[in-house]
């Protein structure tokens, strides 16, 4: 046997001999995800594996839409579809009757662990007032808007993560790596936005519907008060007449309008007032959907609160 007989043998044992490492070889799940700050988080737990379909594009109000057929066929091809529930998203309720068992579809705002606030909920600094009362501001239900408090974010994203690892067990050590990777960046960001948002404590606004009602009884902020009842109807003149007064009278720092909602109201609100005004916005419009982009919207409130608060204070 000859030097190159020898050496080709070595090679062949050593070959056999080292370990194989096992590549999935599954087919990625398919994931749909109805609105852009839970797409986001269900983005950055598959990572590497592969991309949600978004339903509600950012821009679009997920109180009024309808799927587009490019997005129900998306829908339709779903293993596993996340949403908020049929208080923020009726028009999907359908659409998932149809899919039977082929797909899990799981209703977060309903998911166990999930802090839920009734609509109308008194919080912030304050509890909701006889002319919020008036305007029929308390209303029966769960507010849909879990997102924004960033400990509803942390328990959806174990959720999500844990429903992908039981479905596709292959890739179950990815999603737990992305999983613990994006709940170390939820709690920075908390930590960051308490910090930032603690001197604003108590300072009264105005905002167009009550959509961040997590977002301040979690960062103790408010009083607020809403000029909607919901964004679906329009504030009728009492209730324009009895917020001017209260404008007038000096009663909020700010006005926040969201984008999803034109609200033509707002300036005839504050016309004459002086009152400052900046936008909220609770669905990340405009911002690249995405694994950052929860990230990216929360901050941008907590500087919309800063920047249209502080100035007031500090005056």
């Amino acid at each position: 046997m000859d030097l190159r007989q020898v050496l080709a043998i070595g090679l062949l044992v050593a070959a056999l001999a080292a370990p194989v490492l096992a590549q999935p070889t599954a087919q990625s799940p398919e994931v749909a995800v109805s609105i852009p700050p839970i797409h986001s988080l269900a983005a950055a737990i598959m990572v590497g594996v592969g991309t949600p379909t978004l339903l509600v594009p950012g821009g679009a109000s997920p109180h009024r839409t309808a799927l587009r057929p490019s997005t129900a066929r998306h829908l339709a091809a779903a293993d596993l579809v996340f949403w908020v529930g049929p208080e923020l998203e009726g028009f999907l309720e359908t659409a998932l009757a149809r899919l039977g068992k082929k797909a899990q579809a799981t209703a977060l705002l309903h998911a166990p662990g999930i802090r839920r606030l009734a609509a109308g909920h008194p919080h912030g600094q304050g509890s909701k007032t006889a002319l919020q009362k008036k305007a029929g501001q308390e209303k029966l239900g769960t507010d849909p808007h879990f997102w924004l408090d960033p400990e509803n974010a942390i328990r959806a994203v174990e959720i999500i993560a844990e429903q992908l690892g039981r479905l596709d067990p292959e890739r179950a050590s990815i999603y737990r790596q992305n999983r613990d990777r994006t709940l170390a960046r939820l709690r920075a960001l908390d930590r960051d936005m308490a910090a930032r948002l603690a001197p604003l404590a108590g300072l009264p606004y105005l905002v167009f519907h009550d959509s961040f009602a997590y977002f301040e009884a979690h960062f103790g902020l408010g009083p607020s008060e809403a000029v909607a009842i919901d964004p679906e109807r329009k504030a009728g003149p009492r209730r324009i007449l009895a917020l001017r007064k209260k404008i007038a009278e000096n009663a909020f720092r700010c006005l926040f309008r969201e984008p999803q909602f034109p609200a033509p109201i707002l300036a005839r609100l504050r016309e004459g007032s002086g009152l400052a005004i900046a936008e909220l916005d609770p669905l990340g419009s405009g911002l690249k959907p995405g694994p950052d982009l929860y990230f990216r919207m929360m901050a941008a409130n907590a500087a919309a609160f800063q920047a249209c608060l502080q100035p007031a204070r500090n005056g």
